[in-house]
C-alpha cells in the first residue's frame, strides 16, 4: 500500500499494491498492518456497502460523540467522487474539504478519520461503494451538513443529484456547532 497525502493532511488517498495478469487481479483491500505502516492506528467494527445509479449524492454525513466514525472508503465498481470535509474546531482545515475520484479501476481508497463530514456523488450507473466503518453506525448521532452550502463550496460539477429526503435537510455549517476538536 502507498500513501498519498492530500491537502489536508489527515485525509490519506491508497493506492493498494494491484497484481494483475491474463486471469484478472489480486489486491488486498484491508490489511490492518499495512494501514498500521502507513500511520492509520484505528480498528474497524463494522463494514457497509451501497449500490447507487449514476448522479446520486450521498452526505455529507458525520455522527456525534460518542459515535464519531473513522472511514475507509473504496468502489468496488463504477466511480464517485468522495469528498471529506474537516469540521475540527480549531483545525487549520476548518471547513475545508478534499476530494478524489475513486473507481474500480483505479481502486483507490480514501481514509476520512474522525471528526470529518464525508460524501460521495456517483458518477456511472450501478455504482458499489465499500466503507470500513471505526464505529457502529447510530441513528441518532447521525447529522448531515448540506451538501450545496454555499460556504463549503464543494465543486460537485452537477446541478441537480438525486437526494435522499434526509439529504435534502442538511444543515448549513454556518449553524452547526460542531462537537469535535482539533488535536
Amino acid at each position: 500500500m502507498n500513501k498519498i497525502l492530500t491537502s489536508i493532511p489527515d485525509v490519506i488517498v491508497i493506492r493498494p499494491d494491484v497484481f494483475e495478469d491474463s486471469r484478472g487481479y489480486f489486491f488486498e483491500s484491508y490489511s490492518r498492518s499495512k494501514l498500521f505502516d502507513i500511520g492509520i492506528f484505528y480498528d474497524f467494527v463494522q463494514d457497509n456497502e451501497s449500490l447507487s445509479g449514476r448522479g446520486v449524492l450521498r452526505g455529507l454525513h458525520f455522527q456525534l460523540p460518542p459515535f464519531e466514525q473513522g472511514k475507509l472508503v473504496r468502489v468496488i465498481k463504477g466511480a464517485v467522487l468522495d469528498v471529506a470535509i474537516d469540521i475540527r474546531k480549531n483545525s487549520p482545515f476548518y471547513g475545508k474539504w478534499v476530494s478524489q475520484e475513486l473507481t474500480e479501476k483505479n481502486k483507490l481508497m480514501m481514509w476520512i478519520p474522525p471528526g470529518f463530514a464525508h460524501g460521495f456523488l456517483t458518477l456511472e450507473d450501478q455504482t458499489v461503494f465499500s466503507y470500513k466503518c471505526t464505529q457502529i453506525y447510530d441513528r441518532n448521532s447521525e447529522k448531515v451538513i448540506a451538501w450545496n452550502d454555499p460556504d463549503i463550496d464543494i465543486n460537485w460539477n452537477v446541478e441537480n443529484p438525486n437526494l435522499s429526503e434526509r439529504d435534502k435537510m442538511g444543515i448549513s455549517f454556518n449553524n452547526f456547532l460542531t462537537p469535535f476538536i482539533y488535536k
